[in-house]
């Protein structure tokens, strides 16, 4: 080996362009399969694939993640459904191979695609419908008196 030879490895390194460290916990692209948008256009909800997980995510916030979608989709259109009742137009568009998913879950029950996701959606439909009778049930005068306490305690600094 010459003696100039690392001074040369060092020259030909410098001029080389500087290459990105490739992060071991690098994130992963989301790819959106499923997009509930209002009538001006902005993305209410999303569902994505991040890798191998499914994201939820509402008002872009990240909500949870699961392995399954379909429940996550019954959501949105419950959402949806939501929404149209209260006078808004929403659009809920998926993707081929989240209709794929919805059928091949509907396959393993023995139920069409359709009556598949309108099942799911129904369980949500009897979940705010059992919550809101649990609300509506209470003794009004203890519901009046906790939002005063709740209401004093917001009043006052907390130590």
């Amino acid at each position: 080996m010459s003696k100039q030879s690392k001074a040369k490895r060092d020259k030909r390194k410098k001029q080389q362009p500087r290459r990105p460290f490739l992060r071991l916990d690098a994130q992963q692209q989301v790819q959106n399969h499923a997009v509930l948008v209002n009538e001006e256009g902005q993305v209410v909800a999303a569902i994505g694939l991040q890798g191998r997980q499914w994201l939820l995510s509402v008002g872009g916030q990240t909500m949870g993640n699961a392995d399954n979608p379909v429940p996550m989709l019954a959501m949105l259109k419950h959402l949806a459904n939501v929404q149209e009742k209260e006078g808004r137009k929403v659009a809920l568009e998926y993707s081929e191979q989240l209709q794929q998913l919805i059928d091949a879950s509907a396959a393993a029950e023995g139920k069409s695609a359709d009556d598949y996701l309108a099942g799911l959606v129904a369980e949500f439909e009897g979940v705010e419908g059992e919550e809101a009778a649990a609300v509506g049930g209470g003794d009004d005068a203890q519901d009046a008196g906790a939002g005063d306490a709740a209401a004093d305690a917001g009043d006052k600094p907390q130590a």
